[in-house]
């Protein structure tokens, strides 16, 4: 299996939050996608902006203290992680998250590395770096992945043509 790959430049915050609302309506229950890159490249806007394009009107803030945060968007649960002050990967098995990577909900999950393997596999990953502005590497690992990217293709080339 080949992995899909793009990238594509974020002018600033208004383009990362524009990307995010753009994909959200392809993603789909059962997703894995990682959101990596340094601190202040754009993750939680990313994020953000998923959850405005999925219909969510509340406040999104970062887990960076409480590791996890739920919104629950009509029958869609989606968990966003933030593992930056993950330290001990005890922590994931008496936190319960494996429980929360289901065939029912999105994880989102900044920082996947600090999990040190306990995730499982992306199914998405975008790869924040900063530049004039943010460049934004998107790589779809599974199948499951990749139609999500050509769904969000498709999406977005219709946007343009109507």
């Amino acid at each position: 299996m080949i992995a899909l790959h793009q990238t594509c430049h974020l002018a600033d915050e208004t383009a990362t939050l524009a990307l995010g609302t753009a994909i959200a309506p392809a993603l789909r229950p059962g997703l894995v996608v990682f959101l990596q890159g340094e601190l202040g490249a754009g993750k939680t806007t990313f994020a953000r902006g998923i959850l405005r394009g999925l219909g969510y009107q509340g406040k999104v803030k970062s887990p960076t203290y409480n590791l996890i945060e739920l919104y629950k968007i009509s029958r869609l649960y989606l968990y966003h992680f933030d593992f930056y002050r993950f330290n001990n990967p005890n922590e994931w098995e008496e936190a319960g998250f494996r429980d929360y990577f289901n065939a029912d909900s999105i994880c989102l999950v900044e920082w996947p590395e600090k999990a040190n393997g306990l995730l499982p596999q992306a199914d998405l990953k975008f790869i924040f770096k900063v530049a004039e502005g943010r460049d934004v590497e998107i790589q779809a690992d599974t199948e499951a992945g990749k139609l999500c990217v050509k769904r969000w293709q498709i999406s977005s080339r219709n946007n343009m043509l109507g």
